[in-house]
């Protein structure tokens, strides 16, 4: 018998670069580049591990000079074609471009790492390869990646200082911070990362066991779930990568339900080299997707003219433009800021007033709606998950709305609620929610984000601060904006005791409130 899991990967890997092939065929991609420059290798990696890679060279490449080296790490899940149509284009503007599939994945061999050290290890021996075999340059190396890649791309950077510039798109620079938020567990990302990654590749024990102690909300483990993820987080080398000098240019979707923006933002000013950020509407890895089938796309656009200036000293005027560009969720124009403090630096505070009691383990019908799907619909049709708030049952959630406004309140960046909570039970799960009302009381939600509390005392008040999910988004003149807060959503793991109760408080001397972020109007 022969191994079912296996003979699929390799039917999946010819559908889908066929698919690709057709896709850069269609889109004008040279066809002459494809024939002549395309070569699949086998790469020698960490420890042995062999990687399936391509490779690609410039039109006329004869040895006789050497090019800029970009390496592209694959997303999680995907094959080693996934960008070829890009590969291409970058071949034909002057790159050798090495795409391979990362280990434990398709064809490549291995256990999945998660970004562990051997797959940081992996990607040098990849640049150690592509400077051995092809006419690439030592001093112009170039990593990039969506999803995975991007991870990878970024940890890889900290940890070698060939690499001079890096695309991370759609990726995590914090990797517990990105599925365990507030502590708690991102169940439905989660889910979708386990899924994938059994179809499509290889578990290792150590991953099998984050995974089922995750999903099992084992406490006693939690510790050193923290420390796994800190060790496979660019956030923890962000001074490796500062020392390095390396520039760094990260692309984000603000629904994004794998990795929510809100970390990269963090992570971006931390960072003192060359650094771009940039936003637009959508989920994990929508904005870049018609990229990788060779259409027209704003992020692989910036992410060659950074390559560009950055590798091959291009003065096309990347590196004076305003670094954090914004797309928001409501309009089509592209903002600029000097950073991202910046973005949000107008604040107004819409006060929690009054002591509210709300019963815990039935979801009020406020909820951040579904992965991938949710945000989808909000890129292309505008359409973010709803709720009527008027409807909602205060039994099961708290319900805060300011005044109508008389002008547009345009939310850029991070909103935070602070209140005074007091629970009946020593553990518990909230999800706090920010909704754009309208006249009938149709509320659009505009961000949200989940908290969850263990060990506190029953009965006895404390504090609450907690961060939104980062976003762009225009409330219209004559709508309110609405906080509403209950404790179940299906996106999340809730950890509220059968019967739970929860108090939320605005004492005098510490009055409870949520502050939105806005533009300048």
């Amino acid at each position: 018998m022969g191994h079912p899991r296996k003979a699929l990967r390799t039917t999946a890997v010819g559908a889908v670069s066929a698919t690709l092939l057709a896709g850069g065929v269609l889109t004008g991609t040279s066809t002459a580049t494809a024939a002549t420059g395309i070569r699949f290798v086998d790469i020698t990696g960490d420890g042995g591990t062999v990687l399936k890679a391509n490779v690609l060279t410039p039109a006329g490449a004869d040895g006789t000079r050497r090019y800029p080296l970009l390496v592209l790490p694959t997303s999680w899940g995907l094959p080693q074609v996934e960008y070829l149509a890009q590969a291409q284009k970058l071949a034909n503007s002057g790159y050798v471009v090495v795409s391979y599939n990362v280990r434990g994945f398709w064809q490549s061999g291995g256990e999945i790492e998660v970004a562990g050290p051997p797959d940081t290890a992996d990607a040098s021996k990849v640049i150690d390869w592509a400077l051995a075999n092809t006419p690439s340059d030592a001093h112009r190396v170039g990593m990039a990646g969506v999803s995975y890649g991007a991870g990878i791309s970024l940890l890889t950077a900290a940890k070698d200082s060939r690499v001079k510039a890096v695309a991370a798109l759609s990726g995590w620079a914090d990797l517990i911070d990105s599925i365990y938020s507030g502590r708690t567990q991102h169940v439905q990302a989660a889910g979708l990362l386990d899924g994938a990654s059994l179809v499509t590749g290889r578990q290792s024990a150590e991953l099998r066991g984050i995974f089922d102690d995750f999903y099992a909300s084992n406490l006693s483990r939690e510790q050193v779930m923290i420390d796994w993820g800190k060790k496979r987080s660019a956030a923890t080398y962000v001074d490796q990568l500062n020392k390095n000098d390396t520039a760094v240019m990260m692309a984000n979707a603000w629904g994004d339900t794998i990795f929510p923006p809100n970390q990269y933002a963090d992570f971006y000013e931390k960072l003192t080299g060359p650094k771009r950020l940039e936003f637009r509407p959508g989920d994990h890895a929508t904005a870049e997707l018609t990229g990788l089938f060779g259409l027209p796309n704003d992020v692989w656009t910036d992410t060659e003219r950074w390559f560009d200036h950055y590798l091959r000293g291009e003065d096309n005027g990347i590196d004076r433009e305003l670094p954090v560009r914004l797309k928001s969720r409501s309009t089509g124009g592209y903002e600029g800021y000097p950073s991202w403090k910046s973005v949000g630096e107008t604040r107004r505070k819409i006060a929690l007033a009054g002591t509210t009691t709300i019963r815990a383990n039935v979801d009020s019908g406020a909820n951040g709606g579904v992965v991938f799907l949710s945000s989808i619909l909000d890129q292309v049709a505008q359409l973010p998950p709803v709720a009527s708030i008027p409807l909602l049952p205060r039994r099961w959630a708290a319900v805060w709305q300011s005044e109508k406004y008389p002008s547009t309140q345009r939310v850029r960046g991070t909103a935070k609620l602070h209140t005074t909570l007091t629970p009946t039970k020593e553990s518990g799960t909230l999800v706090a929610y920010l909704y754009d009302v309208g006249p009938l009381g149709l509320g659009k939600l505009v961000s949200n984000a989940p908290y969850t509390f263990h060990g506190r005392t029953p009965g006895k008040p404390f504090d609450v601060d907690l961060e939104l999910f980062s976003t762009a988004y225009d409330v219209p003149a004559g709508h309110r904006l609405a906080l509403v807060v209950d404790t179940v959503d299906p996106l999340y793991v809730e950890h509220n005791p059968s019967g739970a109760q929860l108090t939320f408080s605005s004492p005098v001397n510490d009055p409870s409130y949520v502050s939105v972020p806005l533009r300048e109007q």
